[in-house]
C-alpha cells in the first residue's frame, strides 16, 4: 500500500474511530493502532502492527492539514501520543460519549409559529456550545505539574527498589518499533532530518529484532502468533523443555501438530508466518558496554540509604547456598526426609483437560500430596490454570492452608506484546496464569489467622508482565518477589526442572538428573533413606 493511500486509510480509520468514542484521548500511537486493528473495520483490515512508523508519520501528516478536523500530538520518551482531537468545527467529548437530550419541545406552540420557530431552532442547534473539552485538555500548567509529580515514584517505593535491586541487571527494554530500520527513520522524522543515508548509528539504546526470511515465509501474512514459541521454530526444539534426543538415536522430538501448532503443524508443513531473531552486532555491544559503566560510576556515587525491612525467619543475612535439586518421583519420594520449609512454591501438572506435551496427575494424586508433612508455618505459592484455578484452591484447603492472595502473570511474546493467541482455554485463548498464594491455617484465641511474623508485606503488587519461554516455564521475576516476601530461610521448588535451579533453594522433579545436595544434615538423611542414590553431596 503506498503512503498516500496508507494515510487516507488511516484518516477514515481514526474519524470513525473517534466518533464512536471506540477511542478516546490521550492514547498513544500503539494503544490507537491496536484498537484500529481489534475494531475490524473494513478499513482497517490492511493494518498491522508492523505499520507502527507508517501510522506516527500519517498522523504527523494530518496534524497540519486534515480534512475532518484537527489533531494534537505531543511526543514524550519517544513515544507519540493524540492528546486531543477536533472533529468538524466541535471538540470531540470523549470522556462522556453519549447523546445529549434535546429540550422538551412545546409542539402546539411550535407549530403555531411556523416557519419561525423552525428557523429559531435550526439557529439554536448551529449555535450551540461544543461538548466540554478532555479533562487533559482542561489541565493549566499547574495541575500539569502536580500531575506529573503524582506520577513519580515515592521515597519508599525508591527505596524499597534499591534494597533489592539486582546486583545484575537482566531488563533489557525492546524498541517498540522492533527494527532498526524502522527506528532510525522514526529518529530521524523526530528530529527533523531529511538525510536518508544516515547510518544505523542514530538507533535507540534498546533491543531490536530482524525478520527471518525463509524459503517457505509468505511475509504478507504478518507475524506468527507464537513467534519463538512456535512449533516449527528451530528455536522450540532446542528447549530445555524438551527432553533431548537418546544417545546415537536419530528420532525426532515428538511435538504437538494440528491447530494452533505453529501454521498448520510441525509434522504437516512450516509454519509460513513471519518469526523474528534479536539483531545484534559488535557496535551494540560497545554502547551497551558504555551504557554500563556510567550506570556502575551512578551506583558508586549513590547515597547507599536502605530502608529497614525484616529479614526473614532467621533474623539476620544468611549465606546462599549453590542450587540443589533431587530427581525423583514426586508421587512416591517420602516427603519426611526433607525437613521443614519456610516457603514451598509448586508448579503441578495439573489435569486440564487438554492436550499436553507432558504427563499429568489425576485431581486425587494432588489432594493425596504430603504438602502438609514439609511445613509447620509459612507460604505456599501454587501455579494453576483453567480448571485447576477451583482444584487448586480446594487442595489449599486439604492441605491446611488459606488462601491470602494470588498473583496474576501476563504473559508477552517476543516482541513484548500481550500474546492473544494462547495455547490452552477452552472457551478464550489464555493470555494469564495465576500463582495462588496460601498460609499454613494458624489462628489466635479471636479465630483470626495469624501471619507469619518474618514475612514482609505490601512490597510487590500482584500482576507480573514477564515474555513466554518454553512450555511450562514459568517467568523469573517470581522468584524475586517471593524473596522479598521471605529473605533467607528454606525454600523448595515442588515439580521442578533444571532450569528452575537456583542458589538458596532445593528442587524435586523427575527431570533434573544427579542429585546435587549442599545440606550436610539433609544428604545424611536421604543416603540413610535411599542407600542406592547417588548424591553428589559437596557440604
Amino acid at each position: 500500500m503506498a503512503d498516500d493511500e496508507f494515510t487516507l486509510v488511516v484518516s477514515s480509520a481514526i474519524r470513525d474511530a473517534f466518533t464512536s468514542g471506540k477511542v478516546s484521548t490521550p492514547v498513544t500511537c500503539m494503544d490507537l493502532l491496536l484498537s484500529l486493528i481489534a475494531s475490524k473495520a473494513m478499513a482497517c483490515s490492511s493494518l498491522r502492527l508492523t505499520d507502527l512508523h507508517r501510522l506516527e508519520i500519517a498522523l504527523q501528516s494530518l496534524c497540519s492539514r486534515w480534512e475532518h478536523g484537527n489533531l494534537t500530538l505531543s511526543r514524550e520518551n519517544g513515544v507519540l501520543t493524540i492528546t486531543d482531537v477536533h472533529l468538524g468545527n466541535a471538540r470531540v467529548d470523549m470522556v462522556n460519549s453519549r447523546k445529549r437530550k434535546r429540550p422538551p419541545v412545546d409542539e402546539e406552540a411550535d407549530s403555531a409559529a411556523g416557519d419561525d420557530a423552525d428557523e429559531r431552532s435550526s439557529r439554536s442547534i448551529t449555535h450551540s456550545p461544543p461538548p466540554s473539552v478532555t479533562p487533559f485538555a482542561n489541565l493549566g500548567k499547574d495541575l500539569r505539574e502536580v500531575y506529573a509529580i503524582l506520577q513519580r515514584a515515592t521515597a519508599k517505593g525508591r527505596l524499597l527498589a534499591e534494597r533489592f535491586c539486582a546486583p545484575h541487571g537482566t531488563f533489557d527494554p525492546v524498541c517498540s518499533y522492533i527494527t532498526k530500520e524502522d527506528c532510525v527513520k522514526a529518529r530521524r522524522e523526530s528530529s527533523g532530518s531529511l538525510n536518508p543515508s544516515e547510518s544505523t548509528s542514530n538507533i535507540c539504546d534498546r533491543v531490536h529484532f530482524k525478520p527471518l526470511i525463509r524459503p517457505h515465509t509468505d511475509p504478507s501474512l504478518g507475524h506468527c502468533s507464537y513467534l519463538n514459541t512456535c512449533y516449527s521454530e528451530p528455536t522450540y526444539a532446542q528447549s530445555p523443555s524438551i527432553p533431548p534426543f537418546p544417545s546415537g538415536s536419530a528420532t525426532r522430538v515428538s511435538l504437538p501438530s494440528g491447530l494452533g501448532a505453529g501454521g498448520r503443524g510441525k509434522e504437516k508443513a512450516p509454519c509460513r508466518y513471519l518469526h523474528f531473531e534479536v539483531d545484534w552486532d559488535e557496535k551494540d555491544s560497545q554502547a551497551m558496554d558504555a551504557s554500563d559503566t556510567g550506570r556502575k560510576e551512578i551506583q558508586r556515587t549513590h547515597n547507599p540509604f536502605k530502608l529497614e525491612i525484616g529479614m526473614g525467619p532467621d533474623g539476620k543475612d544468611m549465606q546462599t547456598l549453590p542450587p540443589q535439586w533431587i530427581n525423583c518421583d514426586l508421587r512416591r519420594f517420602d516427603y519426611s526426609v526433607l525437613g521443614k520449609f519456610h516457603v514451598i512454591m509448586a508448579d503441578p501438572p495439573w489435569d486440564i483437560h487438554m492436550s499436553l506435551p507432558y504427563g499429568t496427575m489425576t485431581d486425587d494424586e494432588m489432594r493425596a500430596m504430603p504438602i502438609p508433612a514439609l511445613q509447620d508455618e509459612g507460604l505456599l505459592f501454587l501455579w494453576v490454570t483453567g480448571r485447576a484455578m477451583e482444584v487448586g484452591r480446594e487442595c489449599l484447603r486439604v492441605w491446611g492452608y488459606t488462601r491470602v492472595d494470588e498473583v496474576v502473570w501476563v504473559k508477552t511474546n517476543q516482541l513484548q506484546r500481550v500474546i492473544r493467541t494462547g495455547r490452552t482455554g477452552h472457551w478464550l485463548n489464555h493470555t494469564k496464569e495465576h500463582m495462588l498464594i496460601g498460609v499454613k491455617t494458624h489462628v489466635d484465641e479471636a479465630g483470626n489467622l495469624k501471619f507469619p511474623s518474618w514475612a514482609n508485606r505490601g512490597l510487590d503488587t500482584d500482576v507480573i508482565v514477564s515474555e513466554v519461554r518454553e512450555t511450562s516455564r514459568k517467568p523469573d521475576e517470581v522468584y524475586g518477589l517471593i524473596e522479598r516476601m521471605c529473605p533467607g530461610g528454606r525454600k523448595v521448588e515442588i515439580f521442578g526442572r533444571k532450569h528452575n535451579t537456583r542458589p538458596g533453594w532445593l528442587t524435586l522433579g523427575n527431570q533434573l538428573g544427579p542429585d546435587q545436595i549442599f545440606e550436610e544434615d539433609l544428604a545424611v538423611r536421604i543416603k540413610a533413606r535411599y542407600p542406592e542414590r547417588l548424591a553428589s553431596t559437596l557440604g
